[in-house]
């Protein structure tokens, strides 16, 4: 990783859900997004759920999203780090998207060093010890059994059956608004009790759909990413501060 430019941090762009009725627009503001920030970007991450359903079969990926994968394409070819976290809506991420995008695929949470600082990246998803229901739908989404036998539907009832799941998600019911306190969120507790064993300068997650820039001590920060359906937020890393940014377009 160069030391020149800036490492980039999104999350829950949500490409394609069916829930909402602006996708194109909302496809072609990130896309442009990547344009404005590709001669500065040193590292990108994409930290979950940058689409809303991804599932790849052995000789069939999913229609669509041409001009963010050609976007991230670029980036790679260039030379420039792209990691892909699985969040929990594209978690069947395969071997595709790494061979065709060139990016690294992460699908679990992991602790590494970005300019001398310590950084906590996960999606976020599974780490709430209290969210028992999530807990177990994650265990099926990830079983290797079920991903087989799933692969075993023709792809257009496949792709049907996880879009009319999806379109009844909590993105159709706006249920990502109202108060919402970060440190009684379980993702925060979760930090909390890993700061105790192994210190941590940033912990960077998404899933929320919220904003979160908090101090935890004097050397820690929590950062909730936000999304691309209300907020259009992204994290931006210089080597000495982290700032979360709005996307005006």
């Amino acid at each position: 990783m160069s030391d020149k430019g800036f490492i980039y941090f999104v999350s829950d762009v949500h490409l394609g859900a069916p829930a909402l009725k602006n996708n194109r627009e909302r496809e072609l503001l990130f896309a442009r997004w990547l344009d404005e920030i590709k001669d500065n970007v040193a590292e990108l991450y994409l930290m979950g759920d940058i689409f809303d359903f991804w599932y790849e079969y052995k000789k069939v990926a999913p229609r669509g999203f041409t001009r963010i994968l050609g976007r991230i394409a670029d980036l790679t070819d260039k030379g420039i780090p792209v990691h892909f976290f699985t969040g929990n809506h594209d978690v069947w991420v395969f071997d595709y998207l790494a061979k065709e995008t060139g990016v690294i695929v992460h699908r679990e949470q992991f602790v590494t060093e970005i300019r001398g600082k310590k950084f906590f990246l996960a999606h976020g998803d599974g780490l709430d010890a209290s969210d028992k229901g999530y807990l177990f739908l994650k265990k099926i989404f990830t079983s290797k059994t079920l991903q087989w036998m799933f692969s075993r539907i023709h792809p257009n009832l496949a792709f049907a059956l996880a879009h009319k799941w999806s379109a009844s998600s909590r993105l159709s019911k706006n249920d990502y608004e109202g108060d919402f306190m970060v440190v009684q969120d379980g993702m925060y507790k979760f930090a909390a009790d890993f700061l105790k064993t192994t210190p941590v300068d940033y912990f960077v997650m998404g899933h929320r759909h919220r904003l979160a820039n908090e101090k935890m001590n004097d050397n820690t920060r929590f950062v909730l990413l936000g999304d691309w359906i209300q907020t259009y937020s992204y994290g931006v890393f210089d080597g000495e501060k982290f700032e979360l940014k709005i996307y005006k377009g």
